[in-house]
């Protein structure tokens, strides 16, 4: 394959995650509860499987994001009651996250609301398409990690 076939490809697979990636965030602002983004329901998500706390910096670092960034969506997920926000013991200039009782129903919730959509589009897909890709996608995020 020539430099401008390499190129145009990289291009291409790129254009289409990114496209991607607007599309299923804007279908599942629609079908998300009331209230809740989709980088609200990311952490939830996340701090819900990790089952244990973690500091603002470390989620800002799991999610790529500035820590400005993750403390808004925090901030916001603490008024609503979702996420307990506490000093850290050790390190008093250090925050700790945990997901409330009632953050871990609003992530139920929000699951419950986006598996009918996410089931449908690999349902049309096909299964076998979809693990088909999963190795690809995991292999690019993780060299894009390394990168980061």
């Amino acid at each position: 394959m020539t430099g401008d076939n390499k190129n145009s490809l990289a291009v291409t697979l790129f254009s289409e995650i990114l496209t991607n990636d607007q599309l299923i965030r804007s279908q599942l602002s629609r079908v998300l509860p009331k209230g809740m983004e989709v980088s609200h329901f990311s952490v939830l998500n996340h701090l819900a499987r990790l089952n244990a706390e973690r500091s603002p910096a470390q989620l800002a670092k799991s999610f790529h994001v500035t820590r400005g960034a993750m403390t808004n969506t925090l901030h916001k997920l603490e008024l609503a009651g979702y996420v307990h926000i506490r000093p850290d013991w050790d390190d008093a200039r250090r925050k700790m996250v945990a997901i409330s009782p009632a953050g871990r129903k609003a992530r139920e919730a929000a699951i419950n609301a986006i598996t009918p959509m996410i089931s449908d589009v690999v349902a049309e897909l096909g299964e076998d398409k979809v693990r088909a890709t999963l190795p690809v996608m995991r292999e690019l995020r993780g060299r894009l990690e390394a990168k980061d």
